[in-house]
């Protein structure tokens, strides 16, 4: 938002300069991003009226004209330009000017003639960019003033960066009514009367789509003549906030626009054909916007539409068909409210954002349609002529957004704010900030005024009084704390002693989106639906995830283009999961993964640089199941899945429930994830891993254990766990150790078998195991085998 300061000094004119000025606005909420003069630095440039001006005797496109600048005699200058005409007051740099880009004014010759100074352009004194003629001043412009005074452009600009949330601050009213607060004092603001009908014509309106457009008012202006010149005062004001002038009603829609904060919008009443409906767009509709694009509307865009076609988008931009030019006699105003969330992202979606989208998109205030009207009526009519007409109003009062009623309580106020403040002086601040407010018995019943939409709890209001109230004033004092015990459960495992596990043996944690792409996904996990954002941040990232292994994988092929050539991640975070019967049909579930490339350690002299396997992972998934001390309790179980490896997955089962996956990227995703080479990933439901079982007691044994090796043939397909649980499932008297220490297939061995070396080891807590009680263990343990899987004892 920018505005002149001069221009706010006319409504609210608080004794600070304009640094002080900017600063209390920062303070209060409204940062000021700049504060830049208004016209680059130059002098002895005065107002001056041509009195004689007569062709160059040696030049077509000069003229030598004689200026009277206030002094005894006139100057001779000439000029070239082609709107330089007896009788006009223009801008004269007189001999010893110094305009910007130090250029300095002399006495000179050109072609013969003398001139003793020049006329200006705007370009050439550093106002814009507008080179085609000297500047045209009003006829009641002073001769011989100095033309920064005349002008008034010892004034600054300030340009102020406002969050979304203060959208009333989009006008030089609100800014001005900040001010006023902040400093005790009354705004002045120009007087806006009535403008009486001068003529009965009408246009009817109809309200189509009233949820999107509650109130829209409309008024027929008759004999305007658009080919009128804008006054200066209007298109300085313009200029300082950054807005170019074009013509006269659009210069007084824009000044309404900084002026109120309103936007507007005015159509040729000729071109349109029976009754305004504001209505939504029918699918696949075309519209010619005033830059001359053609845009296919869709259903949800909101539009100013007569009987036969769409004139304009609402609220974003105006149709080329019904837009006032030159030619225009007849023009049909409108001032309307559109709700929020009718407005918001359409402009984007057409690559557009303009002014009034701005402020729509935030909001505008509800109450103000009817001034904003009124105000650009007189505007027009002062410049361009004319009468004016009734204004017709179409409104749904239902749909129009109410003053909200607000409770503060000043025990919460003290307590937010660290101090106490008195409550005459909360209630002096809400009153002047325009709220309605009555105090009883330490609570504060607030009614919001429809200008302050952003207004709706309690913790507003307590932001309110704080920036009003001044954060300067707010004694710094460091926060007060209480250690306090955590209330945990010893046997829950910590998401952070799990992650530290992982970090301890060698991963990194990361974290990713929960926002991915539909395609990497889509690969991944063909079957599982996935829910699908409707304003995504980029159409990369339109999916919310069902597993954390796609943003995972997406960190590694990062880092691979990036030649690293080990890579270990593990992340927590949540998946989600359609589904209808849990809260909002989305199930979210806390996840545990992981993912390893390339190799499996540093590059050494002893280790060679071997790459990472299936059973490194598979050792790290151990290790997590480890902390919840009951690894027997989950199993490996041989299984598919559509994102990995048929041959090397393993889905992780406990107590018959399947809690994870672990396994290899199946290869014919590799490419198309832009992975280097073979990648493993693991993924755990962390509500099955972060119960433990509590250690118990038990006295050390100080007799000597004895250890038996067996070395049984086994078919090949039979999986070596399915052995070690079916020993500890039998309850071997005294077997405290049992391990796994050699797979062998080969000569001496059938086909299709392979022998398996355990050991068995047996301690008892008492006394020294004798011969008979080891061999009993030893053969109960060879005829289980026997009988449940064919074993035999290798030869």
């Amino acid at each position: 938002m920018k505005f002149s300061e001069k221009w706010l000094r006319s409504w609210v004119n608080p004794a600070l300069d304009q640094v002080a000025l900017a600063e209390q606005l920062s303070m209060a909420g409204l940062e000021v991003d700049d504060v830049t003069p208004v016209a680059e630095a130059f002098s002895k440039v005065v107002v001056g009226e041509v009195t004689k001006c007569w062709q160059h005797p040696d030049a077509d496109k000069l003229q030598v004209t004689e200026v009277n600048i206030g002094e005894d005699e006139p100057a001779t200058i000439v000029c070239g330009a082609p709107n330089c005409r007896l009788g006009l007051k223009v801008a004269v740099a007189t001999i010893g000017a110094v305009l910007p880009g130090d250029f300095k004014i002399k006495k000179a010759k050109l072609r013969g003639q003398p001139s003793h100074g020049m006329l200006c352009s705007s370009s050439e004194l550093g106002l814009n960019d507008d080179h085609d003629g000297i500047i045209e001043l009003p006829q009641d412009a002073p001769v011989g003033m100095d033309y920064r005074e005349y002008l008034e452009l010892n004034d600054v600009t300030f340009d102020v960066d406002l969050t979304p949330n203060r959208a009333d601050c989009l006008g030089l009213r609100g800014i001005a009514r900040e001010v006023g607060v902040l400093n005790r004092l009354a705004v002045t603001e120009p007087e806006i009367a009535p403008v009486a009908a001068a003529h009965s014509d009408e246009r009817a309106i109809v309200l189509d789509a009233p949820e999107a457009c509650p109130r829209y008012l409309g008024r027929v202006l008759h004999n305007v003549n658009v080919k009128a010149v804008s006054p200066l005062w209007l298109t300085e004001r313009l200029r300082r906030s950054g807005i170019r002038s074009i013509d006269p009603v659009v210069d007084v829609t824009n000044y309404v626009l900084i002026e109120l904060g309103h936007p507007m919008h005015a159509f040729d009443n000729e071109k349109l054909s029976g009754a305004v409906h504001v209505r939504m767009a029918n699918a696949d509709e075309k519209l010619t916007l005033l830059d001359g694009n053609e845009v296919t509307l869709q259903d949800d865009v909101l539009v100013i539409a007569d009987e036969e076609k769409p004139l304009a988008m609402a609220g974003i931009f105006g149709g080329e068909g019904s837009g006032v030019t030159e030619e225009s006699t007849s023009i049909f105003l409108e001032s309307a409210f559109f709700a929020p969330d009718a407005i918001a992202g359409r402009a984007r979606r057409f690559g557009l954002h303009t002014d009034a989208s701005h402020r729509y998109e935030r909001g505008v205030d509800p109450e103000l349609q009817r001034t904003a009207m009124e105000r650009a009526t007189q505007l027009i009519l002062d410049i361009c002529g004319g009468e004016a007409g009734p204004i017709v109003e179409a409104k749904e009062d239902r749909f129009i957004p109410q003053a909200q009623q607000v409770t503060l309580r000043q025990e919460r106020l003290n307590k937010v704010l660290g101090i106490a403040l008195d409550a005459n002086e909360v209630t002096e601040i809400l009153e002047r900030l325009g709220f309605g407010v009555s105090f009883t018995d330490g609570i504060w019943q607030v009614t919001v005024p429809t200008f302050r939409f952003d207004i709706s709890i309690e913790e507003d209001l307590i932001e309110e009084v704080a920036r009003i109230y001044g954060y300067h004033r707010i004694q710094a004092a460091a926060p007060a704390a209480q250690l306090r015990m955590v209330p945990r459960k010893e046997a829950q495992v910590s998401t952070t002693k799990l992650k530290r596990l992982l970090i301890d043996r060698g991963y990194q944690e990361a974290i990713t989106y929960s926002f991915v792409d539909p395609k990497h996904q889509a690969l991944l996990f063909n079957e599982a639906a996935a829910l699908t954002l409707p304003f995504p941040i980029s159409v990369e990232m339109s999916s919310m995830r069902v597993s954390l292994w796609p943003g995972l994988l997406g960190a590694v092929a990062h880092n691979q283009k990036r030649q690293q050539q080990s890579l270990a991640f593990c992340e927590t975070g949540l998946r989600f999961v359609p589904d209808e019967s849990a809260e909002n049909g989305v199930r979210q579930e806390p996840m545990i993964g992981g993912v390893r490339a390339g190799k499996a350690f540093a590059e050494h002299w002893q280790e060679g640089e071997r790459a990472v396997d299936f059973y490194d992972v598979k050792g790290d998934v151990e290790a997590l199941l480890a902390l919840t001390g009951e690894a027997e309790s989950y199993t490996f179980v041989a299984d598919s899945h559509p994102a990995l490896h048929p041959g090397q997955s393993a889905a992780i089962f406990k107590n018959g429930k399947c809690v994870g996956y672990v396994g290899a990227v199946h290869p014919q995703f590799e490419k198309k994830l832009g992975l280097n080479g073979r990648t493993y990933v693991f993924e755990l439901e962390l509500a099955a891993i972060q119960q433990r079982a509590l250690p118990q007691a038990s006295p050390v044994s100080k007799y000597p254990s004895i250890r038996r090796d067996l070395a049984i043939v086994v078919p090949t397909q039979l999986a070596a766990g399915e052995v070690l649980k079916a020993i500890e499932s039998i309850g071997v008297n005294h077997l405290v150790g049992l391990n796994l220490f050699d797979v062998y297939e080969g000569s001496g061995v059938a086909d299709g078998y392979r022998s398996l070396a355990l050991s068995l080891t047996l301690q008892h807590p008492e006394r020294t195991l004798e011969d008979q009680e080891i061999n009993t263990a030893v053969k109960a343990v060879v005829d289980m085998l026997t009988n449940e899987f064919g074993a035999t004892l290798r030869e």
